[in-house]
Parts: C-alpha cells; sequence; structure tokens
C-alpha cells in the first residue's frame, strides 16, 4: 500500500511490541514496512537528528509516556504530535548527523569483511561457483533410500544435495571430529542474576546480546555455561542461520537448551562459525529437522554434518575477517551511543558541553 512505502531518510518507530526500537531507512530500494512501525519524515531535522533524539533518555521517556492498551500495550498516530523536540543548531546536528553517518558505514564495512569471509570459505571448500544438479526429480532403489536412511521424503534425496555432501565428505570429517560439545551445567544460586543467551538474542552478524535474569526467576531452559570461543547454534529452525560466536566478555555465561554448545578443537572458532552459517550448510541442517511448528535438527545429527579440511592459511585469514567485522559492528555501536549520549548532555547543560563530549569519544 502506498501508505507503508518507505523512502530514504524516513524514521520508523515500533509502536507495537518493542515500544520505541528506531531504525533509519538509508537506501533508496523499493520497501513496505509493517502496520506495528510508524513512517516518520522529518521537516525541521534531519532523520539522524530526530532518530538519536528518540532513542535518548529525553526521546524515550516521552514515547513510552503514551502507550495505551492492557493486553498489548501500543502507540498511536495520533499522540505523536504530543512529543516535543529541542531546536538544535546547525553546529550541533551536524556532528550528530557526520558521527551516525559514520557508524552506519561501518557496518557497511561490517558486512563487506564478513561476505569476504564467506567466499574467501567458500572457494577453499569448492563451493564459490558450483553449479549443483539442480533437477527435481531423483531415482532411488529402496534400498539405497529408506532402506539405508529411514527417510522416504523426496527432497532429501535431490541431487543437489547428493552433490553437496560428496563435496563435504571427501576428507571424511564431522562436525564432531572438529568441535566436540560442551555440557557444563549451570548451578543457579538463589538471589543472584546472570547472564542469559536466548536465541532470540542472536544477531545477523554472528554475535549474540545477553539480558540479565534472576536466578529465581530463571526460566527451565537456561541449563547450561558457554566459555569464550564457544560456538552457539540453534537446534529450532537452523535453516535462519543461528550460529554465534560467544565473546571473551561473555566467557561463563549461561545459554538456552535450544543451542548446542561446541568447543573447536581443530578447527578455528570463527571459521566454525562461518560454515554453519554458508546457507547451503543451513540447507542441509534443515533437510534433519521434524515436527512443523519448531522443525528442530537432534544434536546427534548436528554433530553428524560432514566438514572437509580447511587450510591453516585460509583459516587465519576467515578469522581476521570476521574478527574485523565484530570490530567494526563494535565501533559503530559506540558510535551511535556516542551520539545519543552527546543529544542528552547537550538538552542537560548545553550545545558546547555535548559537542565537547562527542569530539572526545569520536577520538578515542
Amino acid at each position: 500500500m502506498e501508505r507503508s512505502r518507505l523512502s530514504k531518510g524516513d524514521v520508523l518507530l515500533s509502536i507495537v511490541g518493542t515500544i520505541g526500537g528506531l531504525s533509519l531507512v538509508k537506501t533508496d530500494t523499493p520497501a513496505a514496512c509493517s502496520c506495528k512501525l510508524a513512517i516518520l519524515r522529518p521537516k525541521g531535522a534531519s532523520a539522524e537528528l530526530l532518530a538519536i533524539f528518540l532513542q535518548s533518555r529525553f526521546g524515550q521517556i516521552q514515547i513510552h509516556r503514551f502507550k495505551r492498551g492492557a493486553v498489548q500495550m501500543g502507540l498511536i498516530l495520533e499522540d505523536f504530535d504530543q512529543l516535543k523536540m529541542p531546536g538544535f543548531s546547525a553546529a550541533f546536528g551536524t556532528g550528530v548527523v557526520e558521527t551516525v553517518n559514520s557508524a552506519f558505514q561501518a557496518v557497511i564495512s561490517a558486512k563487506i569483511a564478513y561476505s569476504n569471509a564467506e567466499i574467501c570459505l567458500l572457494k577453499e571448500i569448492g563451493l564459490h561457483g558450483c553449479n549443483l544438479n539442480e533437477a527435481s526429480a531423483n531415482v532411488k532403489s529402496f534400498k539405497n533410500s529408506f532402506g539405508s536412511t529411514g527417510r522416504l521424503d523426496a527432497e532429501y534425496y535431490q541431487p543437489k544435495y547428493e552433490d553437496l555432501l560428496k563435496l563435504l565428505r571427501k576428507d571424511g570429517l564431522t562436525i564432531a571430529d572438529v568441535a566436540p560439545v560442551r555440557s557444563e551445567r549451570f548451578q543457579k544460586t538463589p538471589g543472584a542474576d546472570f547472564q542469559y543467551l536466548e536465541i532470540g538474542g542472536l544477531r545477523g552478524d554472528g554475535s549474540v546480546a545477553s539480558e540479565t535474569v534472576a536466578c529465581d526467576d530463571a526460566p527451565s531452559r537456561a541449563s547450561q555455561r558457554v566459555r569464550q570461543g564457544d560456538i552457539i547454534t540453534s537446534t529450532v529452525r537452523p535453516i535462519r542461520r543461528l550460529s554465534a560466536l560467544v565473546a571473551a566478555a561473555q566467557d561463563g555465561y549461561v545459554c538456552s537448551s535450544g543451542f548446542v554448545v561446541l568447543q573447536p578443537k581443530q578447527i578455528a572458532a570463527e571459521v566454525l562459525l562461518v560454515y554453519l552459517r554458508l546457507p547451503a550448510i543451513c540447507e542441509l541442517m534443515d533437510l534433519h529437522t521434524s515436527a512443523s511448528l519448531y522443525p528442530a535438527i537432534s544434536e546427534k545429527d548436528l554433530l553428524g554434518l560432514p566438514i572437509p579440511k580447511i587450510s591453516d592459511d585460509v583459516q587465519r585469514k576467515i578469522s581476521t575477517l570476521v574478527q574485523q567485522s565484530f570490530t567494526l559492528k563494535a565501533q559503530s555501536a559506540r558510535l551511535l551511543e556516542a551520539a545519543k549520549r552527546a543529544v542528552e548532555i547537550a538538552i542537560e547543560q548545553d550545545e558546547a558541553a555535548g559537542m565537547a563530549y562527542l569530539s572526545r569519544e569520536i577520538s578515542i
């Protein structure tokens, strides 16, 4: 619909569910959005400055003040004209806009670095530019189908998967050979808090965010600890590339039992992460899922996935690119946080103090 079409420079505000979440439309790519998002088109200020202000403490207080509803809280568009925004000077606004644009550029560079890591791995294992057999039919005897695999679904026997498995099995290795499972049980301490890694915290760049949970309120699925360098991969809906690398700061965190925790031993952690997130590998995992509402792969089938040997030089290159990607994403987050805090300081004190803070943070 016309009213849901997006334009470059739009500010998207979540008005149902996770109220107050914001995003900027930075391209002219044709797109539309959900009715759970409000499209804001600023006239008296830049989109970047408006978005950062609304993310600030002063913006969020106003947004949440107008929440309505009982079961599902939300905002209505008629309340938006009551949101107040200070009039910032052109110089201050320019400083915030430049910082936000630098943050976006860092994200783009991070995506390029990760994409290069994927290409490097695909070339190493022979999948880059590889034309798999896309025939829609295959002929198998009962002995060579159900008799050996227990599977009768046609999709499982597509020729492209036979080609793929032939490439991946050339060295006779499986995930279990290079990364055994970690089984470190989490013991709850009454009255204490812990950092919890849930499937919803997985990010598109292969990292994962945590949330603070009280042991007294811990879900039953909070059952296992993770360590720095572990790879956690979801058994539910693996087609969605749900794997992440546990960062140094997350050592000892607790994750959901919906994850399999892998300890990379004969492979670099970053390489295993990229491998498990390759679309072709996620398709293989999806072939082994069962159930319909929550399709999940068993730990046994996950560990049995084939993986070829990867040279040390290629592993080092991939690791460098992935870490570069993570560093750039962290830099982007730091710049956005600096811009938000500068706006808050400008409101609490004055623009000179806000600009001084922003200049210090950018130079770090």
